[in-house]
């Protein structure tokens, strides 16, 4: 996926930079450095979605980092940044990397040159005593061409492919805006966040506030606004401390995730199955533990779609978790038996199955249904069907919803612990244990819209549903790896002395999940305490 990088800066607007910005705490002297000029285009779609989420993408020469730059927003100052070099793709392309890295944005829209930027940039660095640069201080001059599309581009296509370039002359079906103006930017290097203020400070005296564009690019296209990072948007149900906008806080940071994991599942990278799966979980739980206040017509289906789409990741996930436990567990085969030959089978077994799983999610995720379900939760985040009980106060709504989980989830453990030991009993245990998830993540959602006392509290009821649905899992883990080492063994090609050990791991898991049963009515009686439950 190329180099990566965060990256922490600050733009302002002004008349100058000030003077004494050797005067800075920890700043030994200041350089000036060689002036760039630089010359970029940046694509999006023709409806602006990578924009308006805080994301740009464009192709840059001149400078010391000349390439590809996709940049994602991470926080207040800092954004992700990735580069790939300048022939990573054609002019008239953008690299397949960004376009698949991009693709939850994007949902299949074309990618086309939106404006053109030439810069003279002058740089000052300020160096700390070892010479390191602790920031650069730059003032940018900004001649820009802005293409405002006046008929439809060629038929889109998922390949990435852009209009006609160079974008200095206007492709057919646009014409070009012309603007300019004078910015100036501070990019952390190896200085503080501390550092980061103090010049923020020493601008501010100086006449410099800070600007109202996000990018270059929104200020070439007179885009101030941007929908990222999970924040509160009108609609939620009034005050702050209402119960929808507790709630839909929750929701919004959790779609955020989901997104951004998209393109890491699509590069295969390390675990991100895994958290994707996850957060379609806690998606789909805040839409069932709340559905109170919601319009049930529209938070349903919602809900059903993230259903399909933790199924989908579970399928690779439960490879995962198959490969790791029963490799863990040959230390319980003798010796002479779990030599390489047992490992590297189980190991090529569930690799194999994995790859197979992982190759249908990326189909998947190219697929209209997957796209659809994504604009559907971007319009629940943007316009969210809340009812008339989302403007209760927070904490007394919050106490009924996790009192309400809370005996949810001990009435299905309650049931599962009187049923006989046998499959039924194994299947009202996973009840018990996706109900304690639910329990969880209802309170862990709320924790970052809460007030203190109130976040405490949530955690503590947090931690101990986790506690609970974790040895849950040990249980149904156990069970789904003694299937699975059944189906090992019953394997046509099956070597005798693999299917004696394969024997030898399933009493392992058995006993595993013995223990675990022994630990439940403990963990039962800590997760039903009454004060949990009660919101200060």
């Amino acid at each position: 996926m190329g180099r990566e990088q965060t990256e922490t800066e600050r733009k302002y607007a002004g008349p100058a930079l000030p003077v004494g910005l050797e005067n800075l705490p920890g700043v030994a002297s200041t350089r000036r450095a060689e002036p760039h000029d630089l010359d970029a285009v940046y694509y999006d779609t023709s409806d602006l979605r990578l924009l308006r989420r805080g994301i740009t993408v464009r192709r840059r020469t001149g400078g010391s980092d000349a390439g590809w730059h996709a940049k994602l927003p991470l926080g207040a100052d800092s954004r992700q940044e990735v580069h790939l070099p300048l022939g990573a793709a054609g002019q008239c392309q953008v690299p397949a990397d960004f376009t698949g890295r991009l693709a939850a944005y994007t949902r299949g829209a074309v990618l086309l040159p939106v404006a053109h930027l030439r810069t003279h940039r002058r740089r000052a660095q300020l160096l700390d005593a070892q010479g390191r640069i602790l920031e650069e201080v730059t003032e940018d001059r900004v001649a820009a061409q802005a293409f405002e599309r006046t008929a439809d581009p060629a038929a889109p296509t998922r390949s990435g492919k852009s209009a006609t370039w160079p974008p200095a002359e206007a492709a057919e079906g646009t014409r070009a805006q012309a603007s300019g103006w004078t910015e100036f930017e501070v990019e952390l290097e190896h200085g503080t966040q501390e550092l980061l203020e103090q010049t923020d400070a020493l601008l501010a005296a100086a006449g410099l506030t800070p600007s109202p564009w996000p990018s270059k690019l929104a200020h070439a296209l007179g885009r101030t606004g941007t929908r990222q990072g999970g924040t509160a948007a009108a609609g939620d149900g009034g005050e702050t401390r209402s119960a929808g906008n507790v709630v839909m806080h929750g929701v919004r940071a959790q779609c955020d995730r989901l997104l951004g994991l998209d393109g890491a599942v699509r590069c295969a990278q390390e675990d991100s199955i895994h958290q994707m799966r996850i957060t379609a979980r806690r998606l789909r739980s805040l839409l069932k533990a709340h559905r109170r206040l919601f319009d049930t017509c529209r938070s349903t289906p919602l809900a059903d779609q993230l259903r399909w789409l933790a199924r989908l990741l579970g399928e690779a996930r439960d490879q995962e978790v198959l490969a790791d436990q029963l490799v863990g567990d040959l230390a319980a085969v003798p010796a002479p038996m779990r030599e390489g030959a047992l490992r590297a089978r189980i190991t090529e077994h569930y690799t194999r199955g994995y790859r197979a799983a992982w190759q249908q999610v990326v189909a998947e995720l190219d697929s209209a249904r997957y796209f659809t379900l994504l604009d559907d939760l971007e319009d629940f985040t943007d316009h969210p069907p809340l009812r008339r009980r989302a403007r209760r106060d927070a904490g007394d709504y919050l106490e009924g919803a996790l009192r309400r989980q809370q005996r949810r989830t001990l009435g299905r453990l309650d049931k599962a612990l009187d049923t006989g030991a046998g499959p039924a009993r194994d299947e009202a245990l996973h009840r018990a244990r996706k109900a304690a998830k639910r329990a969880r993540y209802t309170a862990e959602c709320a924790q970052p819209a809460s007030v203190h006392s109130t976040a405490k509290r949530l955690h503590k009821y947090a931690g101990r549903m986790k506690k609970l649905h974790k040895v849950l899992g040990d249980q149904h883990d156990s069970v789904v790896a003694r299937q699975a080492l059944v189906d090992l063994a019953e394997q046509a090609d099956a070597d005798p002395r693999h299917v004696f050990a394969y024997g030898v791991l399933h009493e392992a898991e058995r006993r595993a999940a013995d223990d675990a049963l022994d630990r439940l009515p403990r963990l039962r009686r800590r997760a039903a305490r009454r004060k949990l439950t009660r919101m200060p």
